[in-house]
């Protein structure tokens, strides 16, 4: 079993930005730092720097979410960015995208424990979910896959004019470059890079964000749902 670092006290910020979850933030941090680690969800380096580099740096990606949308957090791992954006945000539908079984045990523990009514966890991967869960408003992932792939398997999951919100770090600006031609032939039309968390994280966390149009994913994929939908329909009637 790995011998994980202590968990230093939650800052002052995290007051401030989990509010009346506070409390659920703080368990939320006890377990990554202990069955997180024992799980091999997090390394016990991580433990120290908990609260700044992983909890507050995902809570504030908030701050450019819009208003009661829903939400897929695709790759969620250990529940990052989802657990915090839902601990903030209790007015959106957050689904906890995952393939691995140990992942989801553990996610779906949080999710019970702390009482996250909003937040669903479904184990699989994003193409292999393709048609079966209802499009969304917002797709978020964090530290999951170079900014091409990611958009590949995140876009796809978008309803029309819906956009990616991607956690990156300070290569974001070239990866934002090196994949302008599959982003747009994924149906993007705009991409840009956010700062966020002035005041609560030092440095600000680096947010990607990556907006569609009418046909997130292209026409391959507008195909590809089209015909999931058909299938669900024929399913349904039987």
């Amino acid at each position: 079993m790995t011998e994980a670092a202590e968990l230093p006290p939650a800052p002052e910020e995290a007051r401030t930005v989990f509010g009346d979850r506070y409390a659920d933030a703080v368990r939320y941090a006890e377990l990554l730092a202990d069955a997180g680690v024992q799980r091999g969800l997090i390394g016990p380096r991580e433990v120290p720097r908990l609260w700044e580099r992983h909890l507050l740096n995902c809570a504030v990606l908030s701050e450019v979410v819009p208003e009661g949308v829903t939400v897929c957090d695709v790759g969620s791992g250990a529940g990052l960015p989802g657990i915090p954006l839902a601990l903030v945000r209790p007015d959106l539908k957050i689904t906890l995208l995952e393939p691995l079984l140990r992942r989801t045990n553990f996610l779906t523990e949080v999710v019970e424990l702390l009482g996250l009514d909003h937040v669903t966890v479904v184990r699989g991967r994003a193409e292999e979910v393709l048609g079966k869960l209802p499009p969304v408003h917002v797709v978020t992932a964090r530290a999951v896959a170079p900014l091409d792939r990611l958009a590949a398997w995140g876009v796809p999951l978008l309803r029309p004019y819906g956009e990616m919100l991607l956690l990156k770090g300070d290569t974001a600006e070239e990866e934002v470059k090196a994949a302008g031609a599959a982003l747009s032939k994924l149906g993007a039309v705009d991409t840009s890079v956010l700062h966020v968390g002035e005041g609560v994280v030092d440095p600000q966390s680096t947010v990607v964000r990556v907006e569609v149009g009418e046909s997130p994913g292209g026409v391959r994929f507008a195909a590809k749902r089209a015909k999931a939908a058909r299938t669900g329909r024929a399913r349904r009637r039987r």
